[in-house]
């Protein structure tokens, strides 16, 4: 708009209706630039309106008058009083945003708290990435705790966006950090994950149906126990991926359920957990459907186990570090979706170390 209001200037004065008075018009360019334009912007906005006022002075020989020097002076007035303004704002909109940023940080380390490198029988590690520029939190979760009945770890994907989004995750994670130390079973931890879901959703005065169909969390709760297994309950998620000798296995559910918040949808008997063999050296991937669902410019998804066996990484940490600069070079930096990862190493239960890892010293030892 400023630039548009320069150019309208200049057309008038060189067209035959350049009596008119175009100064007033071009003095409340800059003022107007500093409203939408940092200072650069208000800056280069004043110097094409004194261009416009020195360019038809000069054409018409109107130094000689009392209004063009009061049109440069207003101008210049204006100019610098705008620059200064807009100098201002730039700064107080960065303190706001930089607190702003400051405030996701904090409540992303209450919400989706780091996983600890070293959990019992397994190392792990933990990814999370934002679709949104500049997002710290989003419908994305993820937690990994050590309790007496075994590490116990759950992703999820809350349908949705916003805030609605991460009130869904933070009563998800809530009711699974209460309840994995006091359930033996692990069905009943997940049964304690739709609970608070549903009153997290509840609204007074409205049908079950209209309650659960507000919205809903897909959601995968896996047990590493002391024994060379893993425990999967799966609501509506992607399933885990075990790495074992360079093969990707899929630990697909025998008998699908549907996401949290659809119970009614249900039909048989209550979900049991599923034991699948992890053995040391085994490495198993929970994810979210962000992962696999990253596309490249031709349309293709991510390939999410093809990358996996392509990658030749020591800890848990670089090992997902190399997935996800995979995933962005498919993805060329464009994201549709959020995207969280969690990575656990089965440790030797004699040494504490990966099989391969112990492998890897005695040959050192040897050599």
């Amino acid at each position: 708009m400023p630039f548009a209001i320069v150019l309208i200037g200049l057309g008038i004065e060189l067209s035959p209706a350049h009596f008119l008075v175009t100064g007033p018009l071009l003095t409340g360019v800059p003022a107007l630039a500093a409203l939408t334009m940092g200072p650069i912007g208000t800056f280069a906005a004043a110097v094409g309106a004194l261009a416009v006022n020195v360019t038809t002075a000069t054409m018409h020989d109107a130094w000689g008058g009392q209004q063009i020097y009061g049109n440069l002076g207003g101008l210049l007035v204006v100019s610098v009083a705008s620059v200064t303004m807009s100098n201002a704002m730039r700064a107080r909109r960065q303190s706001e945003l930089d607190r702003v940023r400051r405030i996701a940080v904090a409540a992303q380390e209450v919400l989706l708290r780091p996983v600890p490198a070293r959990l019992g029988p397994v190392r792990a590690a933990s990814m999370y990435l934002a679709a949104e520029a500049g997002a710290q939190i989003g419908g994305d979760l993820y937690a990994a705790v050590q309790t007496r009945y075994g590490v116990r770890m759950i992703v999820g994907d809350v349908r949705g966006k916003g805030l609605p989004a991460v009130r869904a995750a933070a009563a998800v994670l809530g009711a699974f950090r209460e309840a994995v130390h006091y359930e033996d079973d692990l069905a009943e931890v997940m049964n304690h994950c739709a609970d608070a879901l549903r009153r997290e959703y509840a609204v007074p005065g409205a049908a079950d149906q209209e309650v659960l169909l507000e919205g809903f969390v897909t959601a995968l709760v896996a047990q590493v126990p002391d024994g060379p297994v893993v425990e999967l309950v799966n609501r509506g998620h992607p399933p885990p991926l075990v790495l074992r000798q360079g093969k990707v296995r899929a630990l697909t559910p025998t008998s699908p359920l549907p996401p949290l918040g659809l119970e009614n949808l249900i039909i048989g008997p209550p979900a049991k957990a599923e034991s699948y063999p992890f053995a040391p050296g085994d490495r198993l991937l929970l994810h979210t459907d962000g992962v696999i669902e990253a596309r490249n410019r031709d349309n293709d998804f991510f390939p999410l186990p093809e990358a996996m066996e392509a990658v030749h990484a020591g800890t848990p940490p670089e090992f997902l570090e190399q997935l996800h600069q995979g995933l962005i070079r498919h993805a060329e930096d464009r994201l549709a979706d959020d995207a969280a990862m969690i990575l656990v190493d089965r440790l030797d239960d004699e040494v504490g170390e990966p099989v391969g890892a112990v492998a890897a010293s005695s040959r050192d030892r040897r050599h």
